[in-house]
């Protein structure tokens, strides 16, 4: 039996981490000056503001794991999507999945569902990881142009930040207008991928205008994005339920006359854009309307059949093409209001967000047999609607002042609508048997609904006890209900289901603890206990009835049908340290999280309907290294390092695909250790030019398929990826040549269910298993003008 423990070294992960930073940092020491001219005005690296504890504090005041990225290291580095930003960010993971499917993503390893593409639409980043647009609660994979940072908080935060916090919360902050200065911010993109016919484009614009000088601005940004895509389809139906789906392959004529091929299928056409007006209605009062919008169109998966049908590295077997389009707006109204003692804000958001996408379902059905493979031409998809609604509220009150004593106090309600449907056809399947129905080739349909109403009372009380010493309390009460319904029907089975509602509710108590110790004037120490949690709730699928009938059946039993909250318990010791003037930054981390009544994907025993299901309790332990600096010459450096050891505690039956997983069984879709370097170059040449270039690496080891390799698991192996840049510009404008992954990296970074589903159904070669593929090389220009800013 595989044991993933086995082969490691003998000398402690945590440690040689610690030792290799800490040495290569005292190397790096002597370099380092305090010439501030030398970086361009450039304000010292610990004063970025943030406002992670909802309070504005600089990252190295901040006795929390934040990391931020600011707006010009995202632009500079051409972090465009949460994929490529969670490179940078030691213990946040991102599955690369290709623009057509939600990312998973995971913070500190705290993840057990498998990496499966999602069978259906799917709006979420996994649930344990909470993103936000300013203030407001809103999974959007946002494109990062018009931000001002990015904050990821490491780590359990329900006490502030509520639901959907168990491992951590990712913030967008967008970039205020600005009541004095008119500014433009236009660039564009021009790039080429590797594997593809097709040439990129990219172009965005931001306006600020002042309408009123100190009273009111206007802000404007649109980015569109046309990317070629890379992934050849050359085995699509030419005419489904008529061409023969899997032809003579060795027969040209045959293959032409049954099958058509469309390369660079995985395109994407996006368009997001945001209006921003900011009223200081008075002195202490400060009014943000904000509309978000993006529109992503994207023509096929970002995945691979090597190993199920045999094909070449950038090319898939589906039958049908899997295009998705993803439409979400959000408006939202900040107010924040300077009571003297406080500060009040409040925070509304109303989002919406809308999906439609079909898939290839023709495997699904093969499993089930008759009547489906029975017909030679059979070829299946299913076509999709998802709607959601959703309008948060926040207020909140933040005491001011420098005295011993601090507060926080909040309510929050959240009210969300889900509608979705599902709908299976089946091309001239009803033909081949000689009967007709009045549905046409629809055989499956099904409608479900979902809503759910969360409230919570929040707070937090601090103490500075001594000069050098504080603490911290934390709590938050929160409630919810939820409801579901689902109705379906099979017409060629003459089976119309029964509607089916099922609901649940529950209420609880979160708790923090924070000590912070500050041992000199640019350093702290703080010691952590939080706690974080996920919603439950029962799954949208009709309760088998007893005993079963024949056939096929669309059911839950009765342990399928009820989904408990889960919960996480983290136990951290950090510190964080600036020297020379803040040129020098270094942040390190242990931690200890225990997960309980972990809820993970599962599926119906009745119909393989995909639910969730609770089971076991897991443990992640840790290290999170990040190091910045800038040297006395035109040098900055910037690494950060992560080392989780996330595993189950307890024997959980049934966890993984039905298999029954085990204490110290190692958690799925998150590396052991991933890492980043970031050098960069800067010098200013004749006649007010200036020349920077840039090398990054990031790296990732290797990550599990499935639970300790159970049901049939896999090992995805790590990889590295190079980027490189060069460019020169003055005042306003900017010209830079870029290479992303510059070696041509390929690695697989994502499954679809597993290795045993390679197999041949009564002709049909299977293609439900495949992998997700890396973005190949990408090698461009980009020129950017500035004016006012």
């Amino acid at each position: 039996m595989f044991d993933p423990r086995a082969g490691r070294s003998s000398l402690n992960p945590l440690a040689a981490a610690v030792a290799a930073v800490v040495g290569s940092s005292c190397i790096a020491l002597p370099a380092l000056a305090q010439d501030t001219d030398v970086r361009g005005g450039r304000a010292p690296l610990d004063e970025m503001v943030v406002t992670a504890s909802r309070r504005e504090t600089t990252v190295q005041e901040t006795p929390l794991n934040v990391q931020a990225l600011s707006g010009e290291m995202l632009e500079s580095e051409r972090l465009s999507n949460l994929t490529e930003l969670s490179r940078f960010i030691p213990g946040l993971t991102v599955v690369d999945q290709g623009p057509r499917a939600s990312d998973l993503m995971t913070v500190r390893g705290l993840n057990v569902t498998s990496l499966n593409a999602s069978e259906f639409l799917d709006n979420s980043s996994g649930g344990t990881v909470q993103t936000y647009l300013g203030d407001v609660p809103v999974y959007l994979d946002l494109k990062l142009r018009d931000v001002d940072r990015v904050e990821v908080l490491l780590g359990p935060q329900g006490t502030l930040y509520g639901a959907s916090t168990l491992a951590g919360a990712v913030r967008y902050i967008p970039r205020a207008p600005d009541t004095h200065d008119f500014s433009i911010d236009a660039k564009g993109n021009l790039y080429g991928v590797a594997h593809s016919d097709g040439t990129g484009y990219e172009t965005d614009l931001a306006v600020n205008v002042p309408i009123v000088r100190d009273k009111l601005a206007f802000r404007a940004s649109l980015l569109r994005l046309d990317d070629p895509g890379f992934i050849d389809y050359p085995y699509l139906v030419r005419d489904p339920g008529v061409s023969n789906p899997q032809p003579n392959l060795g027969d040209p004529a045959d293959v032409a006359a049954n099958l058509r091929r469309e390369n660079d299928a995985d395109w994407e056409h996006t368009v997001s854009g945001r209006l921003s007006l900011l009223w200081n209605a008075t002195d202490a009062v400060k009014v943000t309307f904000d509309y978000y919008y993006q529109d992503q169109d994207v023509g096929a998966r970002t995945v691979d059949h090597r190993d199920a049908f045999g094909t070449s590295k950038y090319e898939s077997a589906d039958r049908f093409l899997e295009p998705n389009d993803r439409q979400t707006d959000l408006f939202s109204v900040d107010v924040v209001a300077d009571l003297g003692f406080a500060e009040l804000t409040s925070a509304t958001g109303v989002s919406n967000y809308d999906q439609l996408g079909q898939r290839d379902q023709t495997d699904l059905l093969l499993g089930f047999g008759d009547p489906y493979d029975l017909f030679p031409s059979f070829a299946a998809y299913t076509r999709e609607i998802a709607t959601e609604r959703r309008v948060n509220e926040e207020v909140r009150l933040v005491s001011k002042g420098a005295g011993p004593w601090s507060w926080i106090g909040g309510l929050f309600y959240n009210d969300y609508k889900d509608d979705a449907s599902s709908e299976e056809f089946t091309p001239h399947l009803p033909e081949f048997f000689g009967v007709s129905f009045a549905t046409g080739d629809l055989e499956y349909r099904q409608l479900t609904r979902d809503t759910l109403t969360e409230k919570a009372v929040f707070g937090e009380v601090g103490y500075a006890f001594a000069p050098a010493w504080s603490v911290t309390l934390g709590g938050r009460f929160f409630e919810y209900d939820t409801h579901q319904y689902l109705s379906f029907d099979i017409p060629f089975a003459d089976v119309i289901g029964d509607a089916n509602e099922n609901e649940a509710d529950d209420d609880g108590f979160l708790g923090k603890v924070n000590f912070a110790y500050r041992y000199a004037d640019d350093s702290l120490a703080y010691l952590t206990v939080s706690q974080g949690y996920r919603i439950g709730g029962v799954n949208m699928v009709p309760p088998c009835a007893d005993p079963l009938p024949a056939g096929q059946n669309v059911c839950a039993l009765p342990d399928e049908v009820l989904v408990k909250p889960d919960r996480t318990t983290n136990y951290e010791l950090g510190m964080k340290t600036a020297w020379l003037d803040g040129r020098f930054n270094f942040d390190a981390d242990v931690f200890n999280v225990d997960w309980e009544d972990i809820q993970t994907l599962g599926e119906t025993q009745n119909g393989a309907i995909p639910i969730t299901v609770n089971g076991g309790s897991a443990r992640s332990r840790g290290v999170e290294l990040a190091l910045s600096a800038e040297t006395e010459g035109p040098w900055s450096f910037r690494a950060t390092y992560a080392y989780t050891q996330a595993e189950l505690t307890s024997f959980a039956p049934g966890l993984v695909d039905g298999e029954d997983a085990f204490a110290g069984d190692r958690l799925a879709g998150t590396p052991e250790q991933q890492g980043s370097f970031l050098a960069t170059y800067s010098r200013p040449l004749r006649n007010g030019m200036r020349l920077r270039a840039s090398y990054g690496l990031t790296a990732t080891s290797d990550v599990l398929t499935k639970v300790g390799l159970r049901a049939n698991g896999e090992t995805l192996g790590g990889y590295t990826i190079h980027s490189a840049s060069i460019g020169v510009g003055r005042e306003q404008w900017t010209a830079n040549l870029y290479a992303d992954n510059l070696t041509d990296k390929f690695a697989e970074t994502g499954v679809r269910v597993d290795p045993s589903y390679i197999e041949n159904i009564n002709g049909f070669d299977s293609r439900r298993y495949f992998r997700d593929v890396l973005r190949p090389r990408s090698i461009g220009i980009e020129f950017r003008y500035r004016l006012g800013e």
